[in-house]
């Protein structure tokens, strides 16, 4: 027991001095919203964990049972047919922020940022890079980005009597509120 007790406190510091100043959340927010003329589709997942450090590192990772729809029957297909969250059960991002030298962490504003990175759904990991906004408030963040996820850029098959139902480009927003961890 004191052994895994230590190892964990060794493994924090370690991450700690990686990242230098980091900000986490086990809470953060991604939506998904599918337009399509037959029904629109969206889905919202609350238990969305991130870490951004000030060296410019940003983590995501999203459970993919979590997206959460007003049809049970929609979670239901999401988990079962389209995403297979048993075989991949989670959704992650990984990457940098390219315009570091625009984010004065330690002076509460708004930043536009662009994030360069690997995005993995559906066990097929692809470069992104994608446009967002940092909001500093004190000693907490605020990260938000807008951006679209086509299906078949992640071998998501989409049966063709579904086809007009669900859209081929999903649209996905991204709000996570990141505390600094000292």
């Amino acid at each position: 027991m004191k052994k895994n007790v230590i190892i964990t406190v060794l493994l924090t510091c370690c991450i700690s001095v990686a990242f230098g100043q980091k900000y986490l959340t086990r809470t953060g927010q991604i939506t998904f919203f599918s337009s399509t003329p037959l029904e629109n589709i969206e889905a919202r997942n609350n238990e969305v964990a991130a870490i951004v450090s000030q060296q410019g590192d940003i983590v995501f990772q999203a459970p993919i049972k979590s997206f959460k729809f007003q049809k049970e029957l929609m979670q239901e297909h999401f988990n079962e047919e389209y995403m297979e969250s048993d075989k991949y059960p989670k959704a992650d991002f990984k990457g940098k922020i390219d315009n570091l030298s625009s984010v004065n962490f330690s002076k509460d504003g708004n930043y536009n940022v662009k994030v360069t990175g690997k995005l993995t759904i559906h066990g097929v990991t692809k470069d992104v890079s994608e446009p967002g906004t940092i909001i500093i408030k004190g000693n907490d963040i605020t990260v938000n980005s807008k951006f679209s996820v086509a299906t078949v850029d992640y071998n998501i098959k989409i049966p063709a009597l579904m086809a007009g139902k669900i859209a081929k480009s999903i649209e996905v927003t991204v709000n996570c509120i990141l505390s600094a961890v000292k």
